[in-house]
């Protein structure tokens, strides 16, 4: 299977989970193509992009930060080419604020507040690597939002 065949497989999982509303075949989706690409052993950006959407059909938090925690380490191991080459409109920095607010996000919810802040922080010192569009004004909502939520 080939990497455009990944990232179209992934897309298809989300969009069972957004536009459907069927988490539970998303998560199968997912899954499979988990264990096709080798785990956290694949591809970075498959790792990445994989672990991020299986992170949203979770059913418990604790799971969830495990799957955003898998997709914050495997961007620490993207090179520019390779987000480059699949069409990412970001740079690898871009990538960052995003995976931190859900990881904040998650500590938010399980009540562990201080990593929670901390998480929030990185995602904030990384905010300068958003453009000014629908993408970096969602983030920044989301950022703004949990701020308030943890009373920053």
């Amino acid at each position: 299977m080939d990497a455009d065949e990944i990232m179209a497989r992934i897309g298809h999982g989300v969009e069972l989970h957004h536009q459907r509303g069927d988490r539970d075949a998303a998560r199968l989706l997912f899954a499979r193509v988990w264990d096709e690409i080798g785990g956290e052993r694949g591809d970075p950006l498959h790792v990445c992009v994989l672990a991020h959407s299986m992170a949203y059909v979770q059913d418990n938090v604790r799971e969830e930060l495990e799957w955003h925690l898998r997709a914050l380490a495997a961007a620490d191991r993207l090179t520019e080419d390779r987000v480059a080459g699949a069409g990412v409109p970001l740079p690898v920095a871009g990538l960052y604020p995003s995976l931190y607010l859900s990881v904040s996000e998650c500590y938010r919810r399980l009540g562990e507040l201080d990593h929670a802040r901390e998480h929030l922080r990185q995602a904030r010192a990384g905010i300068g690597s958003l453009g000014d569009d629908d993408y970096g004004r969602l983030i920044r909502g989301g950022l703004d939002r949990l701020e308030n939520l943890l009373g920053e």
